[in-house]
């Protein structure tokens, strides 16, 4: 008999984001623009094959159906040769509505 290990509790519903979806972004040593493969309003996951380290700061910014948005963020976890969960330290009001418009969309 095996124990079921509980799922850690996120905050947001995550979305899948379309294949086309990139972020440009930028480190205090780098700037780069990798693909997004799952959304929410507390963070994404980029994939980058040579992410930072976590704790790293990170601006982002990326296109929503209704506009850009601009971010601030910090690396949580990062896998060399898959990519980085980030989570989303600033923001303004008008940008997190975009986003959180742009993820009412991508939910089923």
């Amino acid at each position: 008999m095996s124990e079921s290990v509980p799922q850690r509790q996120r905050r947001y519903p995550r979305a899948s984001s379309a294949k086309n979806m990139f972020v440009a972004w930028k480190s205090p040593s780098r700037t780069s623009i990798s693909r997004i493969s799952v959304v929410g309003l507390g963070g994404m996951f980029i994939h980058e094959a040579d992410p930072p380290p976590p704790g790293t700061l990170l601006q982002l910014l990326f296109e929503t159906p209704v506009g850009q948005v601009r971010a601030r963020a910090a690396v949580r976890s990062a896998e060399v040769g898959r990519g980085m969960g980030v989570e989303f330290m600033q923001m303004r009001q008008q940008e997190r509505a975009r986003l959180a418009n742009m993820i009412k969309h991508l939910l089923p």
